[in-house]
């Protein structure tokens, strides 16, 4: 397992393919907050639930001057056909390789239906426009979690 990342550290930069292969790097996103939110995969039920919940509140957010990636270890058609049924409109990325689910400390031992297994942990982040961590929250729940962060966020 690797570290876990806390408020104040500096968020590990990345370039990863989104839905349609194109590469999305967190730098271009200097200058302003974003959601930076992991998953273990797509079109599952609880991933599903997260991922409309971030899309029905993605107004709130960029009115807040929140931007919102979300990232699993799905390779690009999967989230496209995700994204497209879905009608989600915020960058997926694919992380196939686990590097920057390891630099993010999101991928290692987690608990599921009592039984200790390997996956992704479901995290979120939320990056300042400096690249910092600003918030670093581990093992959220899929429902009721985007409210909660828009709740700790005053948004």
């Amino acid at each position: 397992m690797s570290t876990r990342l806390t408020a104040g550290d500096p968020a590990p930069d990345f370039t990863l393919p989104d839905a349609d292969g194109k590469p999305v790097s967190l730098s271009e996103y200097r200058g302003r907050r974003v959601v930076v939110y992991f998953y273990p995969a797509a079109s599952t039920p609880g991933c599903t639930k997260q991922a409309c919940d971030f899309r029905d509140n993605l107004a709130e957010f960029g009115t807040a001057g929140l931007d919102v990636i979300g990232i699993s270890p799905d390779k690009p058609t999967k989230l496209a056909k995700f994204r497209d049924a879905e009608g989600l409109t915020f960058p997926l990325l694919s992380d196939p390789e686990k590097e920057v689910l390891d630099a993010w400390g999101v991928f290692g031992e987690k608990k599921m239906y009592g039984k200790t297994v390997v996956g992704v942990i479901r995290s979120t982040f939320v990056v300042d426009a400096d690249g910092k961590i600003e918030v670093a929250q581990y093992g959220v729940r899929a429902t009721g979690h985007v409210a909660k962060l828009r709740k700790d966020l005053k948004i």
